[in-house]
């Protein structure tokens, strides 16, 4: 038994880890053009540089077309989008978990089917509503939604229904309010799933194409993927360039996974407890 076992249990982490390089594999092949020759781009016999050009990534950080702009724009609205969008949810999941009110699994389950309607379909109206409200072409066209999240909401609810009632009960006994539960108990026990939270939602607004495609036309404006189409020209593509500002577009994500990657488990994790 302990022998089929462990054959089991190599199988899947062989299988794993071929499925883990079939997925690492696009993103080396990315870092390794960012320094190769044009000529060089499509020679898929050699996946590493003859030699090395810099060239590539000291073009994207400097001169008239600088990606920095374009790095700093997305810093901006990730960050604050981010930050915002978390406090919120888990200020809603709250009140979903922990507030007793009429009508509150209904509304939860309403706020819930809204996940359902494809984003796409929200775009004209949205643009109506901004344009009306004069953000229209301005970073707060992609902050403004990006503060609230659904995804978010019903996760923290049901990391906070994971807690025990008792908890907070006891708080209320010893007189306790809302406020005070929230900020002093339920959000540092909710740290894992708010640190989880936080990392997904930072790594969609980063990567956010469609929103910053409709909703900004000033190229000061521009975020790191619509900065990516000034490598596309109109006879030719500078796929060197593209490489190098793609290298450059993953350092935040990394960064920022790399310091809450022991949140991650422990917060899925937690929204499994109930549900």
């Amino acid at each position: 038994m302990k022998t089929e076992s462990f054959t089991k249990k190599l199988l899947l982490t062989l299988v794993l880890a071929v499925i883990g390089v079939g997925m690492i594999l696009p993103f080396l092949w990315m870092i390794s053009t960012s320094f190769k020759t044009p000529d060089e781009v499509f020679d898929y016999k050699h996946w590493l540089p003859s030699t090395i050009e810099w060239k590539h990534h000291i073009k994207v950080w400097s001169g008239t077309n600088s990606f920095l702009p374009y790095y700093l724009n997305s810093l901006k609205i990730a960050s604050i989008s981010t930050t915002g969008a978390t406090f919120l949810s888990a200020l809603a999941a709250y009140g979903f978990s922990r507030i007793e009110f009429k009508g509150r699994e209904a509304m939860f389950l309403l706020y819930l089917s809204m996940m359902m309607i494809p984003p796409q379909v929200l775009f004209v109206p949205k643009f109506i509503m901004f344009d009306w409200m004069g953000i229209y072409n301005t970073h707060l066209a992609l902050i403004l939604p990006g503060l609230f999240t659904i995804f978010g909401v019903f996760m923290l609810r049901q990391f906070f229904m994971g807690i025990p009632k008792e908890i907070t009960e006891s708080a209320f006994i010893d007189g306790a309010g809302h406020g005070k539960i929230f900020f002093r108990l339920m959000l540092p026990l909710a740290k894992p799933a708010l640190a989880t939270l936080a990392i997904l939602d930072f790594s969609w607004h980063w990567n956010d194409f469609e929103n910053a495609l409709v909703f900004l036309t000033d190229r000061k404006l521009y975020t790191v993927p619509l900065g990516l189409q000034n490598f596309v020209m109109e006879y030719n593509v500078d796929y060197n360039g593209m490489m190098a500002a793609a290298t450059a577009g993953i350092i935040p994500m990394l960064l920022v996974f790399l310091l809450g990657q022991r949140f991650i488990i422990q917060g899925l994790s937690g929204t499994a407890v109930k549900g």
